[in-house]
């Protein structure tokens, strides 16, 4: 029997931040040695950060990466650790993961698959390399093996999967299980999106089942770079059988999830399983001593209950973008966040994301360590409770016009002073009409809703722009722009007006789900060992139709009733651009799905308004406040969807689908797409 200590340790990196990474790295190493670890991984390029994007071209990243792995090299002893960092060889600049055992570099394993899908460019700045080939670098005239590697230590061989190898059909670990490896290491930089935890599980479990061996899997943690947000999913699994998991979304700078393995018992069905004999020298063999560990009892991973609960989604949502915006405030030396809060379902949603980020914290790590994250926020040093923190923190503004409603306004109040946020309340038909006398002088005619619907509706949105930005400004905040996924898709919004922010939390969400998530929110909220954190102060905007209430109150504007119903918006995005399908297309997978619920019109319609909506609107994705990664795709044109500005617009496509309605020619056309 031969027992090993092992752990995965997470981290929250921020590109370029060199001393910050390299201290987050060392504290994680010496927890793990007070934790008699003998085997650490640690996630995918954490000396430099994952989103480093071009800077990852610059000579001198590379160097600068080179010394920090110098310094961690000499806080290893007793101990082996696998930290992740580009490596330049023969003038190409490779992903890397170093293997480090006692203060000594072992060799540097390279990322053999690299993702260009997506959200993904590494193969923009990186090369992949080929498997089976091992060659050698030279640093600091000292020369180490790299390439695709196996490590030998005390008898126990150690080899690497990163990240993106581990999700590709031809995986490394089969070549591995060939030669033999007992422990596979997964160091990844594998950003959240909805539910992906489970595939990750998936395939950890079957790696170590598979290719008969323990699999130690470790990830980053938070928002490192702006977009992207890393859940810190950790697991180890033996043979099979996952042995712990850590908690996600933890607002530490670093956690440390730890198992007891046995090297030997994998070996059982590794024997017992037929394979080839591979050709090949590329194992590193060193000296290093494990200690020696008495047996333990079985050890079965403790989830966490919203993992394995029914409202995966919704509690996922909350907690990636409240710890989202936490680092953003962090990283960005912000001071708070201030929403122009109309009392509608969108805004709504921004400040009860800024509310449940304090609660959500307050649970992680306690109220005294969120304070000294931000130490440099002195007004809330001498605060004693989330509601005190938040009067500091989140400052809202509700601007009406004489377009806007009672409700609205008790909405914003109500969900202001429940999560104990700062509250303005200004009147701004004022400012409206000084800009409308202006331009009427200037035409030498009045604007009337009949004539100038649009220009009057716009007017009121972008009125209210400059003055938030004033408020947020004066308290050196970040502004939070208000714009929903649907709403992107189509460009139902005013750029310069609610589109106006440094960062937007939600525009990765559809509206229909968002309104879903809010009753939620207020109803059952985030489950935190066995507390329910909910936001009643939602229960008025809850019973709200979604209005941007520019219109007349007399006119009954909906949003809904411009646009389409929300539902069906959702689901023709999927089906156009995730899909990528032709307007006909669309608009039978829609008769398909809501065939009783509405009629071939008014589908066609529908489907017609988006393609049009979705083409003349890419000028406004193009502006949009960068947004969170949420999902497997987006909406945003700097990540996974890119469309030309200028277009032709879908007609030949649209015509097709007028001229199948007029034919009636079911039969024919829905063989095109095998109905």
């Amino acid at each position: 029997m031969k027992l090993i200590k092992v752990a995965a340790g997470t981290l929250n990196q921020t590109p370029l931040a060199w001393e910050q990474n390299q201290k987050n790295i060392i504290d994680c190493i010496k927890e793990a040695d007070s934790q008699d670890i003998s085997l650490l991984c640690l996630p995918e390029l954490c000396i430099t950060g994952y989103g480093c994007e071009d800077a990852f071209y610059s000579w001198d990243l590379v160097e600068q990466a080179k010394e920090s792995l110098l310094e961690i090299v000499q806080h290893t002893a007793g101990m082996i650790v696998s930290v992740g960092l580009p490596i330049r060889f023969n003038n190409k600049v490779y992903n890397t993961a170093c293997l480090v055992a006692n203060k000594k570099i072992l060799g540097f394993v390279c990322k053999q698959h690299l993702p260009n899908y997506g959200v993904f460019y590494e193969d923009r700045w990186f090369h992949r390399w080929q498997a089976g080939v091992r060659d050698e670098i030279e640093i600091d005239e000292f020369k180490y093996p790299i390439g695709d590697l196996v490590f030998e230590l005390d008898g126990v061989r150690i080899g690497f999967e990163i990240c993106e190898d581990a999700w590709v059909a031809n995986r490394p670990g089969r070549a591995m299980f060939d030669r033999g490896v007992d422990i596979i290491l997964n160091p990844s930089a594998s950003p959240f999106s909805f539910s992906k935890f489970v595939t990750r599980e998936r395939f950890v479990i079957d790696g170590s089942r598979s290719f008969a061996c323990s699999y130690i899997y470790t990830n980053l943690l938070g928002n490192e770079s702006g977009r992207l947000i890393f859940d810190g999913d950790a697991m180890i699994a033996s043979d099979g059988n996952l042995l712990v998991s850590s908690p996600r979304f933890g607002y530490g700078d670093f956690y440390v999830t730890s198992a007891v393995i046995d090297v030997e018992m994998p070996k059982v069905n590794h024997s017992q399983v037929k394979s080839p004999i591979t050709q090949g020298n590329w194992k590193v063999q060193s000296l290093f001593d494990f200690p020696k560990i008495k047996p333990i009892a079985p050890q079965f991973p403790e989830l966490e209950k919203f993992e394995r609960g029914g409202f995966l989604k919704e509690e996922e949502f909350a907690r990636a973008v409240s710890l989202a915006l936490f680092d953003y405030l962090r990283k960005s030396r912000s001071q708070g966040f201030t929403v122009s809060l109309s009392g509608g379902a969108d805004s709504c949603a921004c400040v009860a994301l800024c509310g449940l980020m304090i609660r959500l914290a307050d649970e992680s790590i306690g109220l005294d360590a969120f304070k000294k994250k931000l130490a440099y926020i002195n007004k809330i040093q001498d605060c004693t409770t989330v509601e005190e923190i938040a009067e500091k923190m989140i400052h809202s503004i509700y601007q009406g016009t004489e377009n806007s409603s009672t409700d609205t306004y008790e909405s914003a109040e109500g969900l202001a002073k429940n999560i104990g946020a700062t509250f303005y309340n200004v009147n701004i038909n004022g400012l409206v009409e000084t800009y409308k006398d202006l331009i009427e002088k200037q035409i030498g005619r009045d604007l009337t809703w009949e004539n100038d619907d649009l220009p009057l509706q716009n007017i009121q949105a972008r009125v209210r722009a400059p003055s938030v930005w004033l408020l947020t400004n004066l308290h050196n905040h970040l502004l939070l722009a208000t714009s929903n996924r649907s709403e992107v898709a189509v460009g139902y919004c005013t750029m310069d007006g609610d589109t106006a922010g440094s960062i937007n939390p939600i525009a990765g969400i559809d509206k229909f789900w968002l309104k879903k998530w809010l009753v939620w929110l207020e109803t059952i909220g985030c489950d935190v060992k066995g507390k329910h954190i909910k936001i009643e102060g939602l229960n008025k905007v809850n019973s709200l139709q979604p209005t941007a209430e520019l219109r007349p109150l007399d006119k009954k504007q909906t949003d809904e009733k411009d646009l389409m119903p929300y539902e069906v918006l959702n689901a023709i995005e999927g089906v156009a651009i995730r899909d990528k399908k032709p307007p006909l297309e669309c608009l039978l997978f829609m008769e398909a799905q809501y065939e009783g619920r509405f009629d071939q019109q008014t589908l066609a319609g529908w489907v017609e308004r988006f393609f049009r909506l979705w083409s003349r609107n890419q000028w406004k994705r193009e502006r949009y406040a960068p947004s969170f990664h949420l999902d497997s795709y987006n909406l945003d044109p700097r990540g996974w969807c890119r469309f030309p500005i200028l277009s032709g617009g879908f007609e030949k496509e649209l015509a097709d689908m007028r001229e199948y309605i007029e034919k009636g020619d079911r039969k024919k056309s829905r063989g095109r797409i095998g109905f």
